[in-house]
Order: structure tokens, then sequence, then C-alpha cells
């Protein structure tokens, strides 16, 4: 782990794609404003763990048996008698 130290309104960047800084210092809470691009996704690290953990209980949750639909692969006839073929006016 690095770590550094800055003061408010410094900065790092990750990457050269990520910028941390630090926006303000309040007794033991410091305000953190990041700017990364789009498709990087940020979270804070209990979002994150509970997203993994959803994630991997939705890779291991037992598939459930659901009981097939009868006739499902029967193509529909939307037209009735004497319609033109394909069901199309």
């Amino acid at each position: 782990m690095l770590i550094l130290s800055r003061k408010p309104g410094e900065s790092i960047v990750i990457d050269g794609r990520i910028k941390v800084t630090i926006v303000r210092v309040e007794g033991e809470v410091v305000k953190v404003g990041i700017e990364a691009p789009a498709e990087v996704p940020v979270h804070r690290k209990e979002v994150y763990d509970e997203i993994q953990r959803s994630n991997q209980q939705a890779i291991t949750r037992q598939t459930i048996s659901l009981p097939k639909l009868v006739g499902a692969n029967k193509k529909h006839r939307a037209a009735g008698p004497g319609a033109p073929a394909g069901g199309k006016p």
C-alpha cells in the first residue's frame, strides 16, 4: 500500500486517468473528490463489498426448475381463416 500525505486542494493521479483530490478535512473525516472516466466504476469499499457478495450469491444460487410451458414451441397464428399467408395484409 502506498501512503501519501496530501493537504486540502492537493491531488494524486492514478494511471493518468483518475484524479483524487483532498477537498476538505473535518476532524477525523477527509472529504475526497474523485474524477474518473465514466467506464471506471467508483464505489465506497462497503458498497463494493456488497456488490461482490450479491454477485457471488447470484452465481452460486441453485437453479430452480420451472415447469415447462405447454405448446411453447408452436407458432401462434394471429390471422384468421382466409387471411394472406404469413399473417400480413
